[in-house]
């Protein structure tokens, strides 16, 4: 098997991890392609004293520590967006202790890939999300609209926001309850499944919805793969089915730690 081979099932969860770090699709899959250039451009220098996916993980790490914030603003915003370079700049205040907290919570590294991940030691990792926890616990409180029409699964998810000491709006299982409820309580952060009750697709809502107004937006889907493919505009912040409650909790801190920079003070 070749080496693309090999990479190819892990490029989808590498641009959902970038794509959360950065907080911004478009940046996100900007370094993702500059990790392949990467490989392609030295074959031989890609780690085989680890896992495949740790090893691509690793030089995306390396080129995330180490990239001049102009080279990717360039290749982000080729088109001139504006708001590409504020998220450019933006993203490079992600701290360590959150990329910790998502390798761990969101990638499902253990601690020790963690710490081989960021240089540090596996201590200081645990330490390091511990730090990325409580800040959580500082964040600024949203009311948020959960769209999912499995009850199983919208109670798992209200109670996970309200324990981060967040507000729900409502929950609304069809598109055109989600959009009812989204324009008559705007809420700060949408959480959405794919796939609503009535066939509809929570993907629809989302865009009724934004066409209104700006909010954060976490979908979730038992197929993150479809998308994550970085070929047309995709979720910045996703969360795969089944998920774990540190998952949820991550990408929701993560997505309002992104909007609420992104607030003039």
């Amino acid at each position: 098997m070749s080496l693309g081979q090999e990479l190819a099932p892990h490029l989808p969860f590498l641009r959902r991890y970038a794509r959360a770090l950065t907080g911004s699709q478009q940046h996100g899959d900007a370094y993702v392609r500059a990790t392949l250039e990467t490989i392609v451009a030295a074959p031989g220098d890609f780690p085989r004293d680890v896992d495949t996916r740790l090893g691509l993980y690793g030089i995306f790490q390396r080129i995330w520590a180490s990239t001049n914030d102009n080279e990717i603003d360039e290749d982000v915003t080729a088109d001139g967006d504006r708001e590409g370079i504020a998220r450019a700049r933006l993203s490079r205040i992600t701290p360590l202790s959150r990329q910790a907290l998502l390798l761990t919570a969101m990638e499902g590294f253990t601690v020790e890939d963690a710490a081989y991940l960021t240089g540090v030691t596996p201590e200081e990792v645990n330490a390091l999300v511990t730090e990325a926890l409580a800040e959580i616990e500082r964040q600024t409180r949203a009311d948020v609209l959960i769209i999912e029409d499995e009850p199983i699964i919208a109670m798992d998810l209200e109670t996970i926001v309200r324990d981060l000491g967040h507000g729900v709006t409502g929950v609304a299982v069809t598109r055109d309850e989600a959009v009812a409820q989204a324009l008559a309580q705007r809420p700060g952060l949408v959480l959405a499944d794919i796939q609503l009750a009535d066939d509809s697709s929570g993907i629809d809502a989302v865009k009724d919805i934004l066409a209104q107004f700006a909010v954060p937006v976490i979908f979730i889907t038992a197929f993150p793969e479809r998308l994550l493919t970085g070929e047309r505009p995709e979720p910045t912040f996703l969360i795969t089915k089944p998920f774990q409650r540190s998952t949820v909790k991550a990408a929701i801190a993560q997505a309002l730690f992104f909007d609420a920079a992104t607030v003039p003070a």
